[in-house]
């Protein structure tokens, strides 16, 4: 089979399935201005071709590359007892230089 006719691996996501917000903090608001890049929470189980797909078709940009980070969930403590908050997926997201995003 060529690569073009190879069945696509893994789960089905819609655009909207895929990125599940934004990312608005003073690091990301300072390398979206300077480098262009926008910082997005993601399904854990979306990939960077689908993650590509879903912010060129929601923001109507062009994608020069995608990174991607599994975040471990931190322990936090609540009166006794100690707990782990849960892991979750996010994106870094280069756009092309003609493009931005605007979150406000």
């Amino acid at each position: 089979m060529s690569e073009s006719t190879k069945p696509a691996k893994g789960l089905k996501l819609e655009p909207h399935q895929v990125i599940i917000r934004p990312l608005v903090t003073e690091k990301g608001v300072h390398r979206a201005a300077r480098n262009n890049h926008y910082a997005f929470e993601i399904h854990p189980q979306a990939t960077k071709t689908q993650v590509r797909q879903a912010v060129e078709e929601l923001f109507d940009v062009v994608v020069d590359k995608v990174m991607t980070q599994n975040r471990r969930g931190k322990t936090r403590r609540y009166r006794y007892r100690t707990g782990v908050t849960s892991g979750w997926k996010k994106a870094v997201v280069k756009l092309n230089s003609e493009h931005r995003i605007d979150f406000f």
